[in-house]
């Protein structure tokens, strides 16, 4: 599904990416696991083209086989069905719930039933924003910005969804929730690329992850095996034994 070899970032003169590979399947929810500042969400930039890889090599997996997409557009990218949820989730603030997910839709040829569809989907997966709909985006709690930044893409029909700290500033059981969701995506065949400050609470979704530490991937493997790799987690997550202990 996504490929990406060898890639390098720069930031003016900041070398921030050094030589960063990882591969999500069809289906897969991958972690991209770290400290603050070690590149993860630069790495999801990259990916959706916001930020310009000096080396390497990204590529998506399409019905006519791989595409090398690594100096497209975000745009063209999108439209191969790379979906983007940033960390700031960019929600429409004076949009109601209703007029952000049509922003989305109307820059898409589809039939009435087409779009009925897929916010059906949308609302099936976060029922809580089906009674919101007249809402602007503002008034909603962070929970639910943070659903309808997901909804918002999901609309689109994407087969693969960046998602950035989904958890971040989020009450424990709406971290469960939006959690839930990423694992239901994964079940219907929708590609995750999850980063996320919340190792444990990742690890407990995904099937694979990824460790950064300035810049670099250090460690990939099963989630379940990194999760019980203890000096691994504490060297570059901070996860203690006692942590994993009181975790679910």
């Amino acid at each position: 599904m996504l490929r990406v070899a060898d890639l390098h970032v720069f930031y003016g003169k900041s070398h921030v990416l050094w030589g960063v590979d990882l591969e999500v399947a069809p289906g897969a929810v991958v972690a991209l696991l770290g400290r603050n500042g070690v590149g993860k969400s630069t790495t999801l930039k990259a990916v959706i083209g916001l930020v310009p890889a000096r080396q390497g090599r990204i590529e998506l997996e399409t019905a006519s086989g791989w595409r090398d997409v690594t100096h497209r557009p975000p745009w063209e990218r999108a439209a191969l069905g790379i979906g983007y949820v940033p960390e700031d989730r960019r929600i429409f603030p004076h949009l109601t719930v209703r007029e952000n997910l049509r922003v989305g839709l109307d820059r898409l040829t589809l039939t009435p039933k087409a779009r009925r569809q897929a916010l059906e989907r949308a609302f099936e997966l976060f029922p809580a924003l089906a009674d919101q709909l007249d809402r602007p985006g503002r008034v909603l709690s962070g929970g639910q910005q943070q659903m309808l930044a997901i909804a918002r893409v999901l609309v689109l029909g994407p087969r693969i969804i960046l998602l950035d700290e989904p958890s971040q500033g989020l009450a424990p059981l709406l971290v469960d929730s939006v959690m839930d969701a990423v694992v239901r995506l994964g079940r219907e065949g929708i590609a995750i690329l999850l980063v996320e400050q919340n190792a444990l609470a990742a690890l407990e979704v995904c099937g694979r992850a990824y460790l950064m530490d300035k810049g670099r991937v250090c460690h990939s493997g099963t989630a379940a095996a990194l999760r019980a790799d203890q000096p691994a987690l504490e060297r570059t997550l901070g996860v203690t034994a006692a942590d994993i202990a009181g975790s679910p």
